[in-house]
């Protein structure tokens, strides 16, 4: 086998990113890779090319492309190069318009896709990953189905017959005659299907972040650390020093390393900050998790924007939380954006640089005149929301009890903000796995 990264052989070390954004003005030197490979269609040697590259908005990607000179035999193939994430994730999408059918989706391999009105389902790792529409996912299944129809009907027609009549019925579905749900459960969280009212709540659209299961984490290959592993009065450790760990940088996939260190927060509890500094791209990250139980109570803070000095008010967000802001009609689910420890003002910025600056259908290709001015009205209201022109309500609403926002007028009670304690719902208990823990009678 023959390797060859560009002219002068060179593997493309050094400092700079493992996965290059794409870009017009790439050098030789970050070609792709060329391998000779086996061609499984006539046997010969064919060449094989790979790309380890980033595209904008979306994750890292490994592309591969295989041809044979031979027979004219091709192969095209995109894997996912992205990390794992904490939690897994899943979208129900009850489809009812032509709209709905035009939806982007990002499907990862590990993805199970169920239509359960029709009681069918693609399992994962049986199709590669893919990003199209929901329309594309429908014509993909029609096509895998059809596939092995010429051999199924010269050996079994009776079986051909009944996928025949699937297949229609998968094609019905495309003319919206009835409405039909879509789910998509993905147990890495690498999968995604559009909101196209951003930055308002979609109301087709529910999107759950969920624990992963043992069995769900060992498809994954994933293993939990055994008691031997897991490392004693780690707490203790964390009051007197910095702990440092290995990683990756999320940005380009280059060597890193962490830093974690618990935090007393005065008149709250203690948390977890996370600190990454990538020295290959400049890349800087942090994330906050709690360092104390679940709350006995689910807490809702509601703070009424009236001044640009509430924008310097200190705020904990915890992964659990979700955030709304009735004036603009924008919500922001739990799991989104993770836990952070912040300002106001940070917060916000950080919505909009999600909901706007990295926005896949802001910008590029996927974008759509009528939803760059809905989302350039968004950017512009919490403009000034920021820069106290506008007045507002921040809410947020943590089922675990553990986030935070400082009282400005502490230890009197805050004018402008209202704290309520609330008993979780059955949902809510589901959604944060509280529901099957067991720590009685053991």
């Amino acid at each position: 086998m023959a390797l060859s990264g560009g002219e002068d052989g060179e593997d493309g070390g050094g400092s700079g990113p493992l996965f290059p954004d794409l870009s017009a003005e790439d050098s030789e030197d970050s070609g792709p890779t060329l391998i000779e490979s086996l061609c499984m269609n006539c046997f010969q040697n064919g060449m094989t090319r790979l790309l380890l590259t980033k595209i904008p908005f979306f994750r890292e990607i490994i592309v591969s492309s295989f041809a044979c000179e031979n027979c004219g035999w091709v192969n095209n193939e995109i894997q996912s190069a992205g990390k794992i994430q904490e939690q897994g994730v899943r979208y129900t999408l009850h489809a009812s318009t032509r709209q709905d059918l035009n939806r982007e989706v990002v499907k990862a391999d590990s993805a199970t896709t169920k239509i359960p009105e029709l009681d069918f389902e693609i399992p994962p790792f049986t199709q590669k990953g893919a990003l199209s529409t929901v329309e594309g996912l429908i014509d993909r299944a029609v096509g895998g189905l059809e596939q092995d129809q010429p051999m199924r009907k010269a050996t079994n027609p009776d079986v051909a017959s009944k996928v025949e009549e699937f297949i229609e019925k998968l094609k019905k579905l495309k003319e919206l005659e009835t409405p039909f749900t879509l789910v998509i459960d993905d147990p890495s969280g690498n999968s995604f299907i559009e909101n196209p009212n951003a930055p308002q709540k979609d109301e087709a659209l529910t999107v759950t972040h969920y624990k992963r299961d043992a069995k769900q984490d060992s498809m994954l290959g994933l293993q939990e650390c055994t008691e031997e592993e897991k490392p004693e009065n780690i707490k203790e450790d964390l009051r007197n020093e910095v702990l440092q760990f290995p990683t990756n940088c999320p940005e380009c996939n280059a060597p890193a390393e962490t830093n974690m260190k618990l935090v007393q927060i005065p008149h709250f509890k203690e948390v977890i900050i996370m600190a990454t500094n990538c020295e290959a791209c400049g890349h800087r990250t942090n994330e906050v998790k709690s360092g104390g139980a679940t709350e006995p109570l689910g807490t809702k803070i509601t703070l009424r924007i009236t001044d640009p000095s509430d924008m310097t008010r200190d705020l904990l967000k915890s992964e659990t939380c979700s955030v709304s802001i009735p004036e603009l009609e924008f919500e922001l689910g739990m799991g989104i954006l993770g836990g952070k420890f912040t300002t106001l003002e940070g917060l916000l910025a950080d919505v909009k640089e999600l909901i706007v600056t990295k926005n896949p259908f802001y910008a590029g290709d996927s974008n759509v005149p009528e939803k760059s001015v809905k989302l350039k009205e968004f950017a512009y209201k919490l403009d000034e929301i920021m820069l106290g022109k506008k007045e507002a309500h921040l809410i947020l609403d943590d089922p675990a009890g553990n986030s935070y926002l400082q009282n400005l007028y502490a230890p009197d009670p805050d004018p402008e903000m209202k704290i309520e304690k609330y008993e979780r719902t059955f949902q809510h208990n589901e959604e944060l796995g509280l529901n099957d823990m067991k720590t009685e009678n053991y």
